[in-house]
């Protein structure tokens, strides 16, 4: 097995800065709005959002949450092993809401549209985005795309596209794997 990295930790950064400017042009002081990562990977890019839109852009008062979708998806009785669910930490009504789901890699749409199942057993949102920082968009199962991408990556579904965090990981990264011959 093979890995490249395809975007390094500066490309990285300017990618979510641009996330950051898109989303203040589209929600304004976020009010009305409400990131929520989606676990586990997804907890990463808020949390990098939130920390550049405080820091670099004046945002304050930023609504999060982080949601665990591992038993709304339409495959988890079909994975090896045991499941190992996250925490969901939703502290705000999403009635009545933008609700911006956020998460690292956009594959199939299939978490995407377990995100929009279970946001449901928390409210109404009047509206629900997607971003997500690295879209492949050749892969999809289902009719999903991103409002908001920070880069696309042409891959093949044998290939593996991983991001590290700084955090979590010891560097910023996007490594494309390539399965071994």
């Amino acid at each position: 097995m093979s890995k490249r990295e395809i975007i390094d930790s500066r490309e990285l950064n300017i990618a979510l800065n641009r996330l950051c400017c898109k989303l203040i042009e589209n929600h304004g002081d976020f009010s009305n709005s409400i990131l929520i990562g989606l676990q586990p990977r997804g907890g990463q890019v808020l949390s990098r959002l939130v920390k550049l839109l405080e820091a670099e852009y004046g945002v304050g008062s930023i609504r999060t949450g982080l949601l665990d979708i591992t038993f709304y998806r339409d495959d988890f009785r079909r994975r090896p092993g045991h499941l190992q669910p996250n925490k969901t930490k939703i502290e705000h009504l999403v009635e009545d809401q933008k609700v911006v789901f956020i998460d690292d890699v956009l594959y199939t749409g299939r978490s995407v549209r377990a995100a929009m199942d279970a946001i449901l057993s928390y409210g109404r949102p009047s509206k629900m985005e997607l971003l997500t920082l690295i879209d492949r968009r050749f892969s999809r199962d289902l009719p999903i795309q991103p409002d908001y991408k920070g880069r696309q990556v042409d891959s093949i579904a044998s290939q593996r596209v991983e991001v590290l965090w700084e955090e979590v990981d010891g560097r910023d990264a996007v490594l494309l794997t390539e399965p071994a011959s």
